[in-house]
């Protein structure tokens, strides 16, 4: 990897390439600290000094934000509104006939669906900011997470008229975006894909900072002992996630005219792990539910405190098993909206093509399906190992949600690098070749 980016800067073309990638990347996190009119950035400073984050949900938004949420600054929002319309989009299709269509339809559908994601976009953002400053207003923003915030949590926002209100709201949905814009700006002029560098970029900017603050907590022995055991999960993240099963596929051979075309053999990918980070999202986010409600009941009920208990710190029994069964449930889910056997049989019918020794058609296709549901397992209990990495850290040396080497951090980060450095080895190779004349 590192050999691929040394040779990408010897190139004048993808050198320029990476620096303006590196350069909006700069700038979002630039933004991250920039904070939004109205807030009193002491009072955020002090609360989040005495914050202690053990809500999931809560802690997942922040690192997506790359510490920006809890700050209150202008990109406080950060990538998840995109994300979820994204994810709601996608979603529709199964839903809606005429997103599928669209979806159908090549270049010109997914540009409409990219439009109907944009404007999803800005409509949670205004529905995100407004749910945030209000809660940063009755100071709940740093008190849901724990009873360590200081007494300044209460006055993070000095001035709550309705137009200091208005404002915040309008600047952090502005904010939303002008992320939504810099990553698309990155897609088309810089180096992978825009979201998911800046996804990258919030969730590695925690790293060094999750790290420090267990060598302070535990001691610098037990850091580089984690720093060591996190090596190891990178290394096998990276390896389950570029496994697959390759399933062949042979074509006929057919005359056209006097020319005989087909007669070679390719290969269906299915990756262990075809549902991605999807099913942690949904999971973090389906378990976060019975707290949003006991926040808005009496705190002294029995039902109250057990939920408080069972679902805010992340460590109890039930809170883990659920955890785990629900992203073995959303990665099923998941998989079987975004791989559809019958239609990939029908597809490799329709060319001519046939798996050896399996007969074209719904043979086929309960084929795939066969596959498909054996090596969806490994992947959903590969995903509830990973997710639950944070949560064992949290018991043994005292680590956040944001513990970098599990859970939603190292998913994305291994998935997001590797994509990069496959997309600059392949810009490497079309630029250095060898031809026919030398």
């Amino acid at each position: 990897m590192l050999s691929a980016f040394a040779r990408a800067f010897k190139t004048p073309d993808l050198r320029r390439k990476l620096l303006f990638t590196m350069g909006i990347m700069a700038l979002f996190r630039l933004g991250s600290f920039v904070p939004t009119p109205g807030v009193s950035y002491p009072n955020v400073q002090d609360c989040i000094g005495g914050l202690d984050q053990t809500n999931d949900l809560l802690g997942m938004v922040n690192l997506f934000s790359g510490g920006a949420l809890l700050q209150l600054s202008v990109f406080a929002l950060g990538i998840m509104p995109y994300i979820t319309a994204s994810i709601i989009v996608q979603l529709l299709r199964v839903v809606i006939p005429r997103f599928e269509e669209l979806h159908k339809e090549g270049q010109q559908g997914t540009a409409k669906l990219t439009q109907y994601t944009r404007y999803l976009t800005i409509a949670l953002a205004v529905l995100q900011s407004t749910t945030y400053v209000a809660v940063a207003r009755s100071g709940n923003l740093f008190g849901v997470a724990g009873s360590g915030a200081p007494a300044s949590c209460q006055n993070v926002i000095p001035n709550d008229s309705a137009m200091t209100m208005l404002l915040m709201v309008i600047t952090m949905t502005a904010g939303t975006g002008l992320i939504m814009w810099l990553g698309e700006l990155i897609t088309e002029k810089g180096i992978g894909n825009g979201m998911s560098m800046l996804i990258f970029t919030s969730i590695a900017a925690t790293f060094p900072g999750s790290i420090w603050a267990i060598g302070q907590a535990r001691g610098y022995d037990v850091m580089t002992l984690v720093v060591a055991v996190g090596l190891v999960i990178l290394t096998l993240v990276v390896f389950v996630e570029q496994s697959q099963r390759r399933v062949p596929v042979q074509y006929a051979k057919r005359m056209v005219g006097r020319r005989m075309y087909g007669g070679t053999s390719t290969y269906i990918p299915i990756k262990v792990n075809m549902a991605g980070v999807i099913p942690v999202i949904f999971a973090s986010s389906l378990l976060y539910l019975p707290a949003l409600v006991a926040q808005f009941n009496d705190p002294t009920a029995d039902w109250v405190v057990w939920v408080t208990n069972t679902f805010v710190t992340g460590d109890h029994p039930v809170y883990i098993i659920s955890y785990f069964l629900l992203i073995v449930f959303f990665t099923y889910f998941y998989v079987s909206i975004t791989f559809n056997p019958d239609e990939v049989a029908d597809n490799i019918k329709r060319v001519g093509g046939f798996i050896p020794g399996i007969r074209a058609g719904r043979p086929t296709a309960e084929y795939l399906d066969y596959i498909l549901t054996r090596i969806t397992l490994a992947g959903a209990l590969y995903l509830g190992l990973v997710a639950l990495i944070p949560i064992i850290a949290l018991v043994l040396v005292g680590a956040n949600q944001n513990f970098p080497f599990g859970g939603v951090s190292i998913l994305i980060v291994v998935g997001v690098g590797l994509e990069t450095v496959k997309q600059i080895e392949s810009q490497l190779q079309q630029r250095h070749y060898e031809g026919f004349l030398r």
